[in-house]
């Protein structure tokens, strides 16, 4: 004969067994709340990219943006800037500060990108020109000296002749740095030693006075 034991109520509560299957129980249940959540969402009706659509007239999922959208990080303020220009006229003034940091970017940026047309002296004997492409127009000509820097920003931007656009290629911030560059490049060609700060000045001086001698 098997005896049947009977346990109260009471008892079975204090039971450790009983307690510890509760906890687990519930996880299984929340899992599955969860899971059966998530592939409702897997399976929910949405469109796809290119996905027709009866609801709009002309059968596209995928809307147009309104216009004036501006997408994240994008609202571009500042004309100058951003353009080069200012009511239609390019700009004469860079808009920002022209450090020395902003210089040796510029000059990486354009032993990069420019030199191999342009040159590295900015002279339009770069290395393409010379394998036989057409040379550029030279930077140090008196027309470039004296174009406004928007010139340089809006030909980067949106190409001119032979040169395509390298707004895809060159941000905004580096376009300028490369414009500071070309500056300087113009003005080495022509600067005077009195121009040179004291250090570079004696500097250059000594090597000048070393070639000079037998």
């Amino acid at each position: 004969m098997v005896s049947v034991i009977r346990h109260s109520p009471r008892s079975l509560a204090g039971n450790p067994w009983i307690l510890r299957q509760k906890p687990r129980r519930m996880t299984v249940i929340i899992g599955l709340f969860i899971l059966s959540g998530c592939n409702d969402m897997k399976h929910q009706p949405k469109y796809r990219p290119l996905d027709p659509s009866p609801f709009f007239s002309d059968g596209r999922s995928a809307r147009t943006p309104v216009p004036d959208t501006v997408a994240r990080g994008q609202l571009q303020l500042d004309d100058a800037l951003y353009t080069g220009k200012v009511n239609g006229t390019d700009v004469t003034m860079f808009p920002f500060p022209v450090t020395a940091a902003v210089l040796a970017r510029g000059r990486e940026r354009y032993d990069i990108f420019c030199s191999v047309c342009h040159g590295r002296t900015g002279d339009g004997q770069g290395m393409i020109v010379k394998r036989g492409f057409p040379a550029p127009p030279t930077f140090l000509s008196d027309r470039l000296e004296k174009a406004p820097v928007g010139h340089f920003f809006d030909v980067m931007s949106n190409g001119f002749g032979r040169m395509y656009s390298y707004s895809d290629r060159i941000p905004v911030q580096d376009r300028w740095a490369i414009i500071a560059y070309i500056r300087a490049l113009q003005l080495s060609q022509d600067a005077s030693l009195s121009q040179l700060p004291e250090e570079d000045r004696a500097e250059l001086q000594k090597k000048m006075a070393g070639e000079n001698q037998p």
